[in-house]
């Protein structure tokens, strides 16, 4: 089971970050008033941007650093070069996925 890391843009213009392993659930969550108590005082407009990890902490880990920066640099962690674990994944799959 993958784990994502989400940014949202709430009302006022606020972001807020969180850590789930299922993107839509968590965002129709949040929309409702079951989310964080944050989401529940700032309704969320949007998912700015996602990006998944393998495991619950990898992605507990990448929330941690994305709290840490600016508001003008949050969704630039999204668009940022990803490891080349992740690299050799997606090449990977791109053979399986050649016609023959």
């Amino acid at each position: 089971m993958s784990w994502h890391l989400y940014l949202l843009e709430c009302e006022g213009g606020t972001y807020y970050t969180g850590i789930t392993n299922n993107l839509q659930a968590r965002f129709r969550a949040h929309q409702s008033g079951r989310g964080a108590k944050y989401t529940r005082a700032n309704p969320p407009l949007r998912i700015i941007a996602s990006r998944s990890y393998p495991d619950r902490s990898s992605a507990a880990s990448a929330e941690a650093k994305l709290k840490k920066l600016t508001r003008n640099k949050k969704p630039d962690f999204f668009i940022e070069v990803r490891p080349c674990i992740e690299a050799a994944e997606v090449n990977s799959k791109a053979v399986d996925q050649q016609p023959l």
